[in-house]
C-alpha cells in the first residue's frame, strides 16, 4: 500500500510546479479511483449512489446520500468533505451545480477530483478534473450521472449510461447495479475489482436520520464485489418482504402477512429465520396444523431454533396453549 501511495505521489510531483500542491496525494484524501452513478428515480423521488474500486472500503469514502436532500459520489483523489459538505449546501437550498461550484471554489486539488451530485429535485451537477487518471470521463443523463476514472477503456460511462437508461421502470437500487455492472463489463477499473456500495435514500426526510437509508449495502473486500453486493440486495429485498409482513400481523392482516412472508421465502426458500418467524406467526394466528411442518423443518436443521421457541411464550412472542406448545417441540 505504502508503495502504490508513493508511485502515486511521484506521477503527480512529475507534473507542473504551480500544480504540485494540488496533485500530491494526502492520507485524508483517499487515492479511491473507481466507477460510481449518481441517479434520482423521477416516479418515487428516492435518490442513489453506488460504486465499484479497486480500493479498501470504497463506500466509506465515495457514497454519501440524505434522505429529502440528495446524493454525492466523490472520487479520484477524494476530498471526503464534499460528501457533508455537499449535502449541507443542497439542504440550505443550493442547486446541485451551484453546491458543486461552490465546493470547488476554493479546492486545490480540484483538478485531480472527480464529483457528481444530485439533488432532491433531479438536478446534476459533475465535474473530472483534467488530472485525473484515464480513461477518465463522465455522462450527465436526465436525473443522473455516471463517472469513472482509471478505467481499463475509455467505454465505461458509455456502457453504465446505456444500461441505466435502458432499465426504466425497474427500482432505483436495481436500475442503479444494472449500471454498475455494465461499468464492469466494459472494462472497469484497469486495476481490478476490490470493494463496492450502494446507498439508497427516501424522497422526503421524516426527521429520523436513524431510519431514513432504503438501502445501505457495502462489499468492503471481495474478489467479486459486484456479484456480492446483486446478491446482499436480494436479501435484502427479502428481509423487507418479511418487515412488510410483521407490520401487516401488527395491523391483524394476516392474509397479507402470509403473502409477504411468501414472497420472503420464495427468494430464499433455505433460509431458516424466515420459514421459522412464518412460522411463528401461524401458530399465534391459530393455525398451528400449517405451522408444524415448518418447524419441523427447521428443528432438523437447527436444534437451537427449539430452545428459542421454549423462551418465546414468556415475553408473548408465541401466544399458544402449553398443550399446543408440547405439539410443536415434539416436532
Amino acid at each position: 500500500m505504502k508503495l502504490i501511495k508513493s508511485i502515486a505521489s511521484l506521477i503527480l510531483i512529475a507534473g507542473t510546479t504551480c500544480s504540485l500542491k494540488a496533485q500530491t496525494y494526502k492520507a485524508d484524501e483517499p487515492f479511491a479511483h473507481t466507477f460510481s452513478i449518481v441517479a434520482r428515480d423521477p416516479v418515487t423521488g428516492e435518490m442513489a449512489v453506488g460504486v465499484q474500486s479497486h480500493w479498501f472500503s470504497v463506500g466509506t469514502s465515495v457514497s454519501w446520500a440524505e434522505a429529502g436532500v440528495g446524493a454525492v459520489a466523490t472520487q479520484s483523489f477524494t476530498n471526503k468533505s464534499f460528501g457533508i459538505r455537499g449535502l449541507a449546501l443542497l439542504k440550505s437550498g443550493k442547486t446541485a451545480q451551484e453546491a458543486l461550484d461552490i465546493l470547488l471554489s476554493d479546492d486545490p486539488g480540484r483538478e485531480v477530483r472527480q464529483v457528481a451530485i444530485v439533488d432532491n429535485k433531479g438536478n446534476v451537477a459533475v465535474h473530472t478534473g483534467s488530472g485525473c487518471v484515464q480513461y477518465a470521463g463522465h455522462i450527465k443523463g436526465d436525473q443522473y450521472s455516471v463517472q469513472s476514472n482509471m478505467m481499463l477503456t475509455d467505454k465505461v460511462p458509455a456502457a453504465m449510461s446505456k444500461a441505466f437508461e435502458a432499465s426504466k421502470g425497474k427500482p432505483l437500487a436495481q436500475r442503479v447495479m444494472t449500471a454498475l455492472k455494465a461499468g464492469q463489463a466494459a472494462g472497469g477499473d484497469i486495476r481490478g475489482k476490490q470493494s463496492a456500495a450502494m446507498l439508497v435514500v427516501p424522497a422526503v426526510s421524516k426527521n429520523e436520520p436513524w431510519n431514513e437509508r432504503t438501502v445501505d449495502l457495502r462489499v468492503d473486500d471481495s474478489t467479486a464485489p459486484l456479484p456480492e453486493l446483486e446478491r446482499l440486495l436480494k436479501v435484502h429485498e427479502a428481509y423487507q418482504f418479511m418487515n412488510e409482513g410483521d407490520l401487516a400481523v401488527e395491523h391483524n392482516d394476516m392474509n397479507k402477512a402470509m403473502q409477504l412472508y411468501g414472497s420472503a421465502m420464495k427468494m430464499f426458500p433455505n433460509n431458516l429465520e424466515m420459514q421459522y418467524w412464518t412460522a411463528v406467526t401461524l401458530a399465534n394466528d391459530k393455525q398451528v396444523a400449517k405451522a408444524l411442518p415448518m418447524f419441523k423443518k427447521v428443528f432438523a436443521q437447527n436444534s437451537n431454533w427449539k430452545e428459542m421457541t421454549k423462551r418465546l411464550p414468556k415475553v408473548n412472542l408465541l401466544t399458544v396453549s402449553n398443550s399446543e406448545l408440547k405439539l410443536i417441540l415434539a416436532q
